[in-house]
């Protein structure tokens, strides 16, 4: 296995376009992971997790950590805390 395959089966983008370019994979999966964290940044933010750590887990794991936060249940709100 090298870098192509991974990056392609971990962005999930293997599974749409398995003849892409290596500089087009790697272009779409930047940008693809960038707006992966603005999700989980705003999922966590509306579900009661840290915004830093899911933004930066967005970043790194892409769409498998807007699957988790999807999943995740909905944490409750602390007393005092607005």
């Amino acid at each position: 296995m090298n870098w192509e395959v991974f990056l392609g089966y971990f962005t999930g983008l293997r599974f749409i376009a398995d003849d892409l370019p290596f500089s087009v994979l790697l272009g779409t999966a930047l940008a693809a992971h960038v707006l992966d964290s603005v999700m989980c940044r705003l999922f966590a933010y509306n579900n009661g997790y840290p915004k830093g750590l899911w933004t930066i887990l967005g970043l790194i794991f892409g769409v498998w950590a807007v699957f988790a936060l999807v999943v995740l249940p909905r944490r409750e709100e602390k007393a005092g805390r607005m």
